[in-house]
């Protein structure tokens, strides 16, 4: 009787669980054409959006502001903040504006009005050289203008202008080149722990902060801090000429008070933009040709990252089958 019973429950049992396994089924099925339908209809939109921002970005770029820069005026060019690759004091970004500045008609003379500590070596050098090459080619003269500070990098840049004025109090020089970094090794040593790093090459791991530094490797990196500090001293003595009033200080990385630097001929007077558009540039009406990230860029940049974090969380809701 008990095998004739069990025999009887399989097929109604299997038919069951046949069953709800298909319905599942088509339920996971379902879903998934949902969510697949939801982003198809998501990732046109967004294209759409991309479009029109994009669109609206070359209607409207960053950068000019003002009423007729067909006028006489002073263009200006802010460069603010660290000077580094991707900054808003990049080469990339200041160049951009410098060459709009020096390209429109109604510009008289471009001021560069600086505010920064410094930065990539590099990145000064790039502008320094386009400043020159765009005075030589339009003729038209160059001053900057510091607020706060213009040390180290910032001055690189400076000292391409024709004139530069300061506040009595702002920071200016620090003519000097450092590579910093930490070392760990006594400390690892207290804690008993082991530095497994492997290279090709027995100067590969040399900067780095968990491994000793030999004589040879110190030596090799002041040959490169020397080289770049002399290009650098090079730079400002072709800029500033017969004003430098050189002492064995000057070139050490120190820095001075504006006023101090008008006295050492690191700068030519003591003047804000206003002063130098009114009084030297006789040109009272300024435009800014800063080039400043708007929205739509901000956007443009984000667009692809939202996408991807988008789809990563669409596949982790997504429904499992089991």
């Amino acid at each position: 009787m008990s095998e004739q019973h069990t025999n009887s429950e399989n097929p109604s049992h299997k038919t069951v669980w046949e069953r709800d396994t298909l319905e599942r089924l088509a339920f996971a099925t379902l879903a998934e054409q949902r969510a697949s339908r939801r982003w198809r209809i998501f990732f046109r939109f967004a294209w759409l959006f991309l479009v029109a921002a994009l669109l609206w970005m070359g209607m409207h770029k960053g950068g000019v502001t003002g009423a007729n820069i067909s006028q006489p005026h002073t263009a200006v060019v802010a460069i603010k903040g660290e000077i580094a690759d991707g900054s808003d004091a990049s080469a990339e970004w200041v160049v951009t504006a410098l060459r709009a500045a020096f390209e429109d008609e109604g510009s008289q003379a471009v001021v560069l009005q600086i505010n920064s500590p410094g930065g990539s070596p590099v990145q000064a050098g790039i502008i320094n050289d386009e400043i020159r090459r765009l005075k030589e080619k339009h003729k038209k003269p160059v001053y900057a203008v510091v607020e706060e500070s213009c040390a180290s990098a910032a001055y690189y840049i400076a000292v391409a202008a024709d004139e530069i004025y300061v506040d009595k109090a702002s920071i200016v020089g620090s003519i000097g080149v450092l590579m910093d970094g930490f070392g760990f090794t006594g400390l690892m040593d207290k804690l008993g722990v082991e530095r497994r790093l492997m290279t090709a090459g027995v100067n590969k791991g040399f900067l780095d902060p968990f491994s000793p530094q030999t004589k040879n490797q110190r030596a090799h990196a002041q040959t490169l801090l020397d080289q770049i500090h002399k290009q650098f001293i090079q730079v400002v003595r072709e800029g500033r000429g017969k004003r430098l009033k050189e002492t064995p200080e000057l070139f050490s990385g120190l820095f001075w008070s504006g006023e101090q630097a008008v006295d050492l001929g690191l700068a030519d007077g003591l003047g804000n933009l206003d002063y130098v558009a009114r009084e030297i540039v006789k040109a009272e009406e300024i435009i800014d040709y800063t080039r400043h990230e708007n929205v739509a860029e901000r956007l443009a940049k984000r667009f692809g990252a939202a996408i991807g974090e988008g789809a990563v969380r669409a596949m982790q809701t997504m429904p499992v089958v089991r």
